[in-house]
């Protein structure tokens, strides 16, 4: 009996065969058991599974799906890259070309102003402006105009928000595209650079002067413009400011509101009934206080203008011209 068992159990004779679960094993020639199926035992052979239609469609919209992701990365990546590019540009120029001289307390400025106070007790200059001989306090002048004109013969100004820490350089261009998407410096990129109307004069002097930015998404440009329907920004500071290489202009803002991209808004000269209008719709539409304060048709307005994201209106701050001081 322990014999057989042993034949059983596959350590017998060689050449013996045995089966141990359901499992075939053989043995070689030299000695070496292996496993092999036999004919009729072994697991029957799986059968190849089909590709259908939907899998197919499965398949395509899992690559369109991975497609449709990654593009939408790489576009981000492009729009990150760009914001950057058009920050950094800006932020060096302000680095390099302003502050040279010395900087004047605009908030103290602007406080006189709003007390209605004089600015006795500066220098005054006899000078041309706007065609006319007058003569305005003198002012330094933080932006070293001489040098930016190198880099961009385009200048025309820099302008100054206090209360939403807008700082850029001003140009005008022969139509109302190219800075759209150009720098200053003159390289590609979505931000542009604030740029004035091309159909205004380049010193200011229009009935009503129009300054164009972008409403970055990062903030940059015009993209805080729109926080002037905050009270507290709004109460912040009330004036902008303009620095040319001859004059400052300090401008007391009297609406801010959504317009039609078409219209009023966006002429440079009136009729006096026209701008009467034109001056009756920015403060009946204005979202700031402007209580008390008076726009007469002897006034100059500087409209700063950002798009809102939907393509028939625009966000406008507008600013009628408060004081004029000669650039020192």
């Amino acid at each position: 009996m322990e014999r057989r068992d042993r034949e059983r159990s596959g350590r017998g004779r060689q050449g013996r065969e045995y089966y141990d679960q359901n499992q075939y094993y053989g043995q070689s020639q030299g000695g070496q058991y292996y496993r092999q199926p036999p004919e009729g035992r072994g697991p029957e052979k799986r059968k190849k599974k089909k590709t259908t239609f939907g899998d197919v469609i499965r398949i395509l919209l899992m690559l369109a799906a991975l497609g449709v992701f990654c593009f939408s990365g790489y576009q981000l990546y492009t729009f990150y890259r760009e914001y950057k590019a058009g920050t950094d540009e800006y932020s060096s120029l302000e680095n390099d070309y302003t502050g040279e001289n010395e900087t004047e307390d605009l908030a103290a400025l602007e406080e006189a102003d709003e007390q209605a106070q004089s600015v006795s007790g500066r220098e005054l200059v006899t000078v041309v402006e706007n065609g006319q001989e007058v003569s305005l306090p003198v002012m330094n002048n933080p932006i070293n105009f001489e040098e930016l004109s190198a880099v961009n013969s385009d200048i025309v100004g820099w302008i100054r928000i206090r209360a939403l820490d807008i700082s850029y350089p001003v140009v005008q261009a022969e139509d109302n595209d190219y800075y759209l998407h150009t720098t200053f410096e003159g390289a590609s990129n979505i931000a542009g650079c604030i740029f004035l109307n091309c159909y205004n004069k380049p010193d200011f002097t229009n009935q009503n002067t129009i300054i164009y930015g972008h409403n970055m998404r990062n903030g940059s440009m015009f993209g805080t413009l729109s926080e002037f329907q905050d009270e507290e920004v709004y109460n912040k500071s009330k004036y902008f400011w303009i620095f040319t290489p001859d004059f400052i202009y300090q401008y007391r803002i009297f609406s801010a509101s959504v317009v039609n991209q078409t219209g009023l808004t966006y002429q440079t000269s009136f009729s006096d009934e026209d701008f009467q209008e034109f001056i009756n719709t920015a403060f009946r539409n204005s979202v700031v206080d402007n209580t008390g304060l008076q726009v007469t048709e002897d006034d100059r307005i500087v409209t700063l203008s950002t798009c809102t994201g939907d393509s028939s209106t625009r966000f406008v701050v507008m600013g009628r011209l408060a004081q004029v001081y000669a650039s020192k």
